[in-house]
């Protein structure tokens, strides 16, 4: 059964979601963020719902420690119906916003979207996917990337980088969640090698690499890929 953290000071709040989560989620909370992301620390979750409005640190500041060392998808509970408030918290690393008060069913289903979709990315099943975006098409079975009728020849890591980047098209993602993704590794602060990657990438792809419209960088947070570029 997949294991979600709800930070939230609501307590009525946290024991009806508890409720409506039995037999569905197995269900652990927390009060503030410390307490959220110390649990974090000493547990592995599928997925976190975390409340904008938190006391001490709000949910941006905590969602900003997490971003720095969990993949985890992070679904954002606010009270606020503010586009400001969802665009700061989708560009700082969130994966899906719900605004209170919000229907538990729908609430369930992008959770389980949410984790689903996070399995599958982690898992490689993407991989037998091809990907159209316009003239430019990525086709993991053959390792080809087609502009047109144009072969562009990328290097493995250039295409595992942009694969990744273009199956979630829209979605932020940090240098940390790429290179783990991509890299297989632990991530160590490699910023230059994913920089350079992603340089190359512009090169080959973009009509205009120096003002890239594909892949975008998001100043402080990582990289987008854009299907509409």
């Amino acid at each position: 059964m997949n294991k979600i953290l709800i930070i939230d000071d609501d307590t009525s709040l946290l024991e009806l979601l508890k409720k409506c989560m039995n037999g569905l989620f197995e269900t652990d909370t927390a009060w503030n963020g410390r307490q959220g992301l110390d649990k974090l620390a000493e547990l592995k979750y599928d997925a976190v719902l975390l409340d904008v409005m938190l006391p001490g640190e709000d949910g941006f500041a905590v969602l900003k420690k997490i971003r720095e060392l969990y993949s985890v998808p992070v679904i954002m509970l606010t009270a606020k119906n503010s586009q400001t408030d969802k665009i700061s918290g989708l560009g700082i690393g969130a994966d899906d916003y719900v605004t209170k008060p919000f229907d538990i069913a729908e609430l369930l289903a992008r959770l389980a979207s949410q984790i689903r979709r996070n399995t599958v990315l982690n898992d490689g099943i993407l991989q037998q996917r091809k990907l159209c975006f316009g003239e430019l098409t990525i086709d993991p079975n053959l390792k080809a990337v087609l502009k047109g009728k144009e072969e562009i020849l990328l290097t493995g890591k250039e295409f595992d980088v942009l694969y990744f980047l273009a199956s979630a098209p829209g979605h932020v993602y940090t240098k940390k969640q790429i290179y783990k993704a991509v890299w297989k590794e632990e991530y160590v602060y490699d910023d230059d090698n994913i920089m350079a990657v992603i340089s190359k990438i512009r090169k080959k792809i973009e009509d205009h690499p120096a003002a890239p419209k594909m892949i975008q960088t998001i100043r402080r947070v990582g990289y987008r890929f854009r299907e509409d570029g």
